[in-house]
């Protein structure tokens, strides 16, 4: 009866270990003798703790969870957005430029930013925007969706 108790328990642990999978645009790991470490960029923190100088956050990873999305209104348009993290500046690249709108929402869904595409390359400032998640949609005439893109902005 132990030996089957320990089986079973073995068996589940083992399935427990290795289920987390992570879906992140920056992270690592880091492992050596004398233990592991792994990190995501949006993390969920459950504790920090410090000793004046150094700072330790412990958190969990969030199993399946995509950072970066699209969500295709219009598969036919064509449109490239980068970099994804952004920085300093995003970039809009699209042939089919005339009529079509960008708006970016932060995390709150409060417009950031709205503007029509200027050109086959439209650039976008980021530079005085909190870093987090935001939303870009491109919409063409009468208010058409056409792509929403999910965005990660770093510093």
């Amino acid at each position: 009866m132990k030996i089957l108790f320990i089986a079973i328990c073995t068996l589940l642990f083992s399935n427990f270990s290795f289920s987390q999978e992570v879906i992140s645009t920056q992270g690592d790991s880091y492992i050596n003798a004398s233990g592991s470490v792994d990190f995501t960029i949006g993390e969920v923190v459950t504790f920090t703790g410090t000793d004046g100088s150094n700072y330790l956050t412990q958190g969990f990873h969030q199993t399946n969870w995509n950072f970066v999305e699209l969500e295709d209104h219009k598969p036919d348009f064509e449109v490239n957005i980068y970099p994804n993290p952004v920085e300093d500046e995003l970039n809009i690249r699209t042939v089919e430029f005339q009529d079509i709108t960008y708006v970016l929402y932060d995390s709150r869904g409060r417009i950031v930013r709205e503007n029509e595409l200027s050109g086959e390359v439209t650039a976008i400032t980021v530079t005085d925007l909190a870093p987090g998640s935001y939303q870009l949609t491109l919409s063409g005439s009468n208010q058409t969706q056409l792509k929403t893109f999910k965005l990660i902005k770093n510093h």
